[in-house]
């Protein structure tokens, strides 16, 4: 035989003799203990604990944006006519105004009174429909919140801090302040000073 035909046979024969070798064993890895799994363990148990109360505030913070947007929306509708109706006022304080002006017997003063009495009466018809409530406190307790105090005066026989007059009454909407009534607030009598008794200085 040639060399060339005998070095495959010593190549197979290397080769065999590497596949014959044992195999190479690593070094163990380490086990890990009691100690190290419980605190393993516990690491888990936090980082899925943080991870829940995360969710529950992300869920909590969902379900107070849906009821905000909500409450939003519905303050939408309540609230809409509130531009609409503020200018509505003033043209009922005329016609309040010129009712009270129409003074005498003639029958155009009457006619005009009947028509502006029906106007009115037709504005608040429109007003009860669409939510909005007349503030007219005369007699009542002064309310900061919905009155405004224009002038205050001694008034004999009323109790002070009570609404004794009216100048323009207010009006809510839905339950929201629209315009504050202008009142008129008694107030406490203020005492007269006593005539003290002279002292006689000859005693």
């Amino acid at each position: 035989m040639s060399t060339d035909q005998e070095a495959p046979e010593s190549q197979v024969k290397t080769e065999n003799e590497t596949v014959a070798e044992p195999p190479h064993t690593e070094v163990a890895e380490h086990e890990p203990t009691v100690e190290e799994l419980q605190q393993a363990l516990a690491q888990a148990e936090q980082k899925a604990q943080e991870n829940w109360d995360k969710a529950v505030r992300a869920q909590a913070e969902m379900e107070n944006l849906k009821r905000r947007t909500q409450k939003d929306l519905e303050d939408a509708h309540k609230f809409a006519l509130t531009g609409f109706a503020k200018e509505l006022l003033p043209v009922l304080d005329s016609l309040v105004l010129g009712l009270q002006a129409a003074t005498g017997d003639s029958e155009e003063v009457k006619k005009f009174r009947e028509g502006s009495e029906l106007t009115i009466k037709q504005f608040e018809s429109v007003f009860a429909k669409f939510k909005i409530e007349t503030i007219d406190p005369i007699g009542q307790p002064f309310n900061a919140e919905q009155h405004q105090a224009m002038t205050m005066q001694a008034v004999e026989g009323v109790e002070p801090n009570t609404v004794v007059n009216v100048f323009q009454k207010g009006y809510m909407l839905n339950g929201r302040l629209l315009r504050p009534a202008m009142v008129v607030v008694a107030k406490a009598a203020e005492n007269k000073p006593t005539d003290t008794p002279s002292i006689d200085e000859q005693a």
